[in-house]
């Protein structure tokens, strides 16, 4: 069973989120790891908050496993449709092709989900991906799920170690790449994930919100 169909038989949504012009998913530099749960596929993946330079973030140290974390949400992407995060690797797992099944890993990775309900086969997810080789903006089909687009927004070693700060348009990206509007954000995930490549991997990654632009 793929990564994705796991995520969406847990990530339904329990509770909605009041509108605004900011909508906090991920509280990392409080010290704020609630709302937050596990989901191991292949070993384990360990998450810690630690203090990263004067900055507390989660850091993800992954070797031959994958599990992530998830956050049930319920996003309107016509009032907050951008995410914002901030995230750093420690190293890109070079000779990985993430095309395939045995290459499907990521030093980071974040999910946005919208879950079919109880008809988990309709879940779709965006993948925003720090890719091993890929050229960045390139998006492609998970190689296990037609389900799940990757979509590559920085991709190999030019700016490991260093803080980068990402915004995409949801809406838009669910747009072009599966043809139809979406529905409401369901879950949010992050993964940092080396079982196929049988690899080891570090990550750090800073708070997630969605905004009104």
């Amino acid at each position: 069973m793929s990564k994705l169909l796991c995520w969406a038989m847990l990530c339904l949504p329990l509770s909605s989120w009041a509108a605004g012009e900011r909508v906090d998913i991920a509280r990392f530099s409080r010290n704020d790891l609630s709302g937050w749960q596990s989901k191991a596929f292949s070993g384990e993946t360990r998450y810690s908050l630690q203090n990263e330079n004067g900055r507390t973030a989660l850091h993800a140290d992954s070797s031959a496993a994958a599990s992530g974390l998830y956050r049930e949400v319920s996003i309107d992407l016509g009032k907050t449709p951008v995410i914002n995060w901030a995230w750093k690797i420690g190293n890109t797992l070079a000779a990985a092709d993430e095309r395939t099944r045995a290459g499907d890993d990521y030093s980071a990775r974040i999910y946005v989900v919208f879950s079919g309900g109880l008809m988990f086969w309709r879940t779709r997810a965006i993948n925003y991906v720090w890719s091993n080789k890929q050229p960045v903006g390139s998006d492609w089909s998970n190689a296990f799920t037609g389900n799940a687009r990757m979509l590559d927004v920085e991709s190999g070693s030019g700016r490991i170690g260093q803080w980068v700060n990402e915004r995409r348009d949801v809406r838009a990206d669910y747009r072009r790449l599966f043809g139809m509007e979406p529905g409401r954000v369901d879950a949010v995930a992050i993964m940092t994930d080396t079982d196929n490549t049988r690899t080891t991997a570090t990550a750090w990654y800073g708070d997630i919100w969605f905004s009104a632009e």
